[in-house]
């Protein structure tokens, strides 16, 4: 119910009529006034904060000031309340300020708030050109919002023009999420990109380094002659070095077994000029002579004390030993403890003894040895084997040894002092120790050899024996005998008869030669015959034909059969005198 019709409303008889609207837009209802009121203009604060800001109410939003203001969010309009009791007003005076009736102002009661008028279609006001300024100097127009908050405050347009506010510049979402995937697809691109290229980097420094590698061995076994299809340097070296002069350093080693008996013999060659080591086992049974000039076969000659054995030694291959290293089996023992055990192929099991406190050892490749168990490998022989087998086992219990001796002379010199044993004086343990160094390092790098000197069952050497191991292994020759020494004459028995050979012996001995047993002859021979290799030992083989009392005739150049300055090879013809 309109206030109005309020039955104590004291004006409600009266004719009321719209005569204006309030500060916030409200109709305002009063007395019709004689004259016609002028045209409603824009409360007096609306005036004021327009005129404050800028704003002309006739202008309808013409700029007063250029000031660019702060652009703030335009916030929903709030919820309206009636005013406090206010005059009725019915019109403005010429400034623009409104009129009240005073009248009624006395008797005013305030009323209930009419229903708001819907809001009318906004007037737009025509928009003046904007100023032609400079690129740097525009700035993007704002969003035009559309509805009551967007107009100015009688709904007759825009209020306010776009050149008055200064936006900050906010790229849109989307456009930054677009900026964030291409700039990562980039980096991820230039990643795999980088990732690529240092892959190829790493293929090719890895053939290179691979290339090198298959170069640089390649060289060495070309230079080493080790190609089949081609020599090196090195080889035609090696091989010019093995036909010439060379040097040897040479020891004997003598092996007493202080529990079952018996010995065993073997040469250590250290090759300096092609740089390869080799261990010569010898047989017991080859003939040797004693310092009284007496033929013994060689364990015998050990056993008795080894007097003199060097030195057969030396006559019999032609070689110049440079000492003697009497090693016992507790001394053996000793040595394979303090470096560590040694590793052996073996060819046989070899039986525990208790009584004996012999340990067994396995058969195979690479059997860790202990000390006891390398001396039992080392002696063992059975029932029936032939000497050969024991030797070749002696051997690689002497290569097993070899490879585990420091390759530092001083190093080497200790262990050996730290054995125990009493060395020869010729050989002290400075000396042995650089030799044993010096064939480890042989050892280890697989320039080492292992032979058995053959040896016939008379006790004299085989003609491969000669050739091939006294020869090219030891270096024999009769240059290399002991210097001073008297003539070496081979003696080589084709009559079959005993008792010719033994005189035959008797005879050189007597003339002051140096004998060297060749053993016996395949097959006996009808004429004796003597042969010399060297021109300058004609003299002596002629001599030695006299001796024996064979004609001149007999002697001629030949290859010798035995490792002697003159050979002797008894035939039939031979009579003792």
């Amino acid at each position: 119910m309109n206030d109005r019709h309020e039955p104590y409303d004291p004006y409600a008889g009266q004719e009321q009529q719209l005569v204006g609207y309030d500060a916030y837009g409200r109709p305002v209802y009063g007395q019709a006034p004689a004259q016609p009121a002028p045209e409603p203009g824009p409360p007096y604060e609306q005036q004021q904060y327009e005129q404050g800001y800028g704003y002309d109410y006739q202008g309808y939003g013409q700029q007063q000031a250029q000031q660019p203001q702060q652009y703030y969010p335009q916030q929903a309009p709030q919820q309206q309340y009636p005013q406090a009791a206010q005059a009725p007003q019915y019109g403005y005076d010429t400034q623009g300020v409104p009129q009240y009736d005073t009248q009624a102002t006395q008797q005013w009661i305030p009323q209930q708030a009419a229903p708001e008028a819907p809001a009318q279609a906004p007037l737009r006001a025509p928009v003046p050109e904007p100023e032609v300024r400079p690129a740097a100097a525009q700035v993007p127009e704002p969003r035009r919002a559309d509805g009551p908050g967007a107009q100015g405050g009688l709904g007759q347009g825009p209020s306010y023009r776009t050149e008055q506010f200064a936006f900050i510049d906010q790229p849109d979402e989307d456009s930054e999420d677009v900026i964030d995937w291409l700039a990562f697809t980039e980096s991820r691109t230039e990643r795999r990109e980088e990732a690529r290229r240092r892959g190829r980097n790493r293929v090719v420094a890895l053939i290179v380094v691979l290339a090198v590698f298959v170069v640089a061995g390649l060289g060495y076994l070309w230079y080493a002659g080790k190609l089949p299809f081609l020599d090196g340097p090195g080889k035609a070296s090696n091989a010019a070095s093995a036909t010439g002069p060379q040097k040897r350093d040479m020891i004997v080693v003598h092996l007493h077994n202080t529990k079952k008996g018996g010995t065993s013999t073997a040469l250590l060659v250290d090759n300096v000029t092609t740089k390869q080591g080799a261990t010569v086992l010898v047989p017991n049974t080859l003939n040797v002579t004693k310092d009284d000039g007496t033929a013994a076969q060689l364990g015998k000659a050990v056993e008795d004390g080894g007097l003199g054995v060097r030195e057969s030694l030396d006559s019999v291959f032609g070689t110049r030993i440079g000492g003697t290293w009497r090693l016992d089996t507790p001394f053996l023992e000793n040595f394979v403890e303090l470096v560590g055990g040694i590793e052996v192929d073996t060819d046989v099991a070899v039986p525990a003894d208790d009584a004996a406190k012999v340990p067994a050892v396995g058969q195979g490749p690479k059997q860790s040895l202990s000390g006891a168990m390398a001396v039992a490998y080392a002696t063992y022989r059975a029932q029936g084997e032939p000497e050969a087998k024991q030797l070749d086992r002696l051997g690689k219990v002497l290569l097993g040894l070899l490879r585990k001796v420091p390759g530092d002379a001083k190093s080497a010199a200790m262990t050996v002092e730290t054995t125990g044993q009493i060395l020869d004086p010729a050989l002290n343990a400075q000396t042995l120790g650089a030799l044993l160094s010096k064939l480890g390092e042989h050892a280890k790098v697989g320039a080492y050899r292992t032979d058995v000197l053959g040896v016939k069952p008379d006790g004299g050497l085989t003609d491969e024996a000669n050739k091939k191991v006294v020869k090219e292994v030891l270096g024999g020759s009769v240059t290399q005998a002991q210097p001073g020494a008297l003539p070496r004459v081979g003696l080589k028995d084709a009559t079959g008869d005993d008792k010719t050979n033994t005189a035959a012996k008797a005879a050189l001995l007597n003339g002051g030669y140096t004998l060297v047993d060749g053993g016996k002859a395949d097959k006996t021979a009808p004429a004796s015959q003597i042969t010399y290799q060297d021109d300058a030992q004609r003299d002596k083989a002629v001599e030695v034909a006299k001796t024996l009392g064979l004609p001149e005739t007999a002697v001629k150049k030949a290859e010798n059969a035995v490792n002697a300055d003159v050979v002797v090879t008894l035939g039939k013809d031979y009579k003792p005198s």
